[in-house]
Order: C-alpha cells, then structure tokens, then sequence
C-alpha cells in the first residue's frame, strides 16, 4: 500500500483533488476533519488547550472557532503550541484509518500542512495541488467569507508555493483553465495503478 500525501496552500483546491481520487476508489483521509472532531472529542486536547489558553477556549465541549482561530494565526507561537498537541493525535487517527483500508493499492492524506507537520516523512508520494494566488484569494473570500487580512495571515502561516512546488514529488495544476481530472489520470498512468 503507498501512502499519497496530498498538499496544497489554502484555497488551492486539494478537496477537488480529493474527490476525484475516492471515484476512482482511492481512500482519502481528510486531516482538517480530523483535526476539527479530535479537538472536541480528545480529552487530552482539550485539556492541554484549556491548560494554556483558559477555559474561554471551549464553549461547553466546543471549541469557540472565533478565539481560537484569531489566537493562532496571529501568534506563530501559538500556532506551534497548537500543532504540537493535535498533530499526534492526528496521526494516531491516521493510522488507525490506514490499517482499516486492507488489500487497497493507494491511500491518501490530505492536509495544507503536510511539510510544516512532519507528515511528509510518512507518505511514499507527495502530490501537490497549485492554484495562483490570486485565483486562491478570490476562492476564499467567494466559498469561505474571509476578508483580505483573515486570508493572508492563513496563507503566510503556510509554506510558500515556490518551496512547496519544490518538495513535492508531482504538481496539480488547479487554476481554471487546465482540467484537473486529465491531469489525476496522466499521474496514475505514470504510477501504474
């Protein structure tokens, strides 16, 4: 079984990706999901979060988005804290998904962080998804309602597209002009699925 790291800035378009990768029945692990379910579900989380932030964090068992998310994307220090206690649950949770996807030749990990958490060290192929700039910013504000401000603290917390591009073993170009799909089926032709 080989492990497909599926990576992208925000707003790049990895869940389109996604999506055509499970018609072709390729399982995908959705580590923003994860990640958003394990925070309000792991005792250990909660605590350690409550722990360094105070009880206003959580609403009840529910983490209150609105502090959490304006803590750390303008605190790079409290982003790693926060990476630090979640992304080993995390991985946890991937590998109990992963061995639960017996006899299946590929499976996915999706997360925009995959280089920044040290996730890439578990993947065997590394599949980038890039979209321009200004086609991201324009998706964001359009899907997502976030302003400029919210947009750019989100993207300069991430690695840049230059170095991504880089580290990855292949490029999805996702830009609204070259089809995706027959992008997806040329990269599996080229890994003999």
């Amino acid at each position: 079984m080989k492990i497909l790291g599926i990576t992208g800035g925000i707003g790049c378009g990895k869940s389109v990706v996604v999506k055509v990768l499970k018609t072709m029945g390729i399982p995908v692990y959705d580590s923003d999901d994860a990640s958003e379910k394990l925070i309000n579900l792991s005792q250990n989380i909660k605590k350690k979060l409550s722990e360094k932030f105070g009880s206003v964090i959580y609403n009840g068992n529910v983490l209150n988005k609105l502090i959490f998310s304006s803590l750390i994307f303008s605190h790079s220090r409290y982003l790693s804290f926060v990476n630090s206690v979640i992304h080993p649950e995390v991985l946890r949770d991937f590998f109990d998904w992963k061995m639960k996807q017996e006899g299946k030749l590929f499976v996915g990990i999706e997360t925009a962080i995959l280089f920044e958490s040290g996730f890439d060290k578990l993947v065997d192929i590394i599949i980038n998804v890039f979209t321009p700039l200004n086609i991201r910013v324009r998706r964001l504000k359009v899907e997502r309602k976030l302003d400029k401000s919210a947009i750019f603290s989100r993207i300069n917390s991430q690695l840049t597209d230059k170095e991504r591009l880089f580290r990855s073993n292949y490029t999805l170009v996702n830009d609204d002009k070259y089809p995706i799909l027959p992008q997806i089926e040329n990269l599996f032709s080229i890994l003999g699925s």
